[in-house]
C-alpha cells in the first residue's frame, strides 16, 4: 500500500528528478520505459510526454479510454502553469484545508490538480515540459511517473 507523500516529500522529488538535457530520443526512451512498466502491471493507462508545447510521445494501453487523454491535457496544463507536479499542486491546496478547484479560480474542465503529470526540468533551463500518466488512481499515476523518472535518471 502506498502512503500519501507530504508536500515536503513531493517537493524533494522535484528537486531530485532533474535532467541534464532532454532530447527527442530521451522522450522516446522515457515513454517506452513507462509503456513497459504499464504492461508489466497491466495498467490501463495513457502516457504522454510534451516539451515546449510539442507532443513528443503518446501511447494508449489496453483498458485506457479517450477520457484519459482529456485528463492528461488537464493535468499537463497544471504543470505548465505552476511549474510543479499536478499532484503537488493539489497537495499544497489540501494542506491549506481547501481544494484546487475551490481556490484556484481556474476552469476545472481545463485544469486538474490530480496526480500523474510531472515537470520535465532541465538544469539551467527550468521546466520545459511534462510527462503524464492517466488511468489509475491519482497517487498511483503520480507514483508510476516518479518511478520511471528515478529509473531513467539513475546512471
Amino acid at each position: 500500500m502506498t502512503t500519501t507523500p507530504t508536500v515536503e516529500e513531493l517537493e524533494a522529488q522535484e528537486r531530485r528528478l532533474v535532467f541534464g538535457r532532454f532530447t527527442y530520443e530521451d522522450a522516446w526512451a522515457l515513454g517506452s520505459l513507462l509503456v513497459e512498466m504499464a504492461r508489466e502491471r497491466q495498467a490501463p493507462v495513457a502516457i504522454d510526454i510534451h516539451r515546449s508545447g510539442q507532443q513528443l510521445f503518446h501511447a494508449a494501453l489496453p483498458g485506457s479510454a479517450p477520457d484519459n487523454d482529456a485528463w492528461i491535457a488537464r493535468k499537463r496544463r497544471v504543470v505548465e502553469r505552476y511549474g510543479s507536479a499536478s499532484y503537488l499542486v493539489g497537495a499544497r491546496h489540501r494542506a491549506k484545508g481547501t481544494t484546487f478547484e475551490d481556490s484556484s479560480r481556474l476552469d476545472p474542465d481545463t485544469y486538474a490538480a490530480h496526480g500523474g503529470s510531472f515537470p520535465i526540468t532541465v538544469e539551467g533551463a527550468g521546466v520545459i515540459g511534462a510527462v503524464t500518466v492517466s488511468g489509475l488512481p491519482q497517487l498511483d499515476d503520480h507514483t508510476m511517473v516518479v518511478e520511471a523518472l528515478e529509473t531513467f535518471l539513475t546512471p
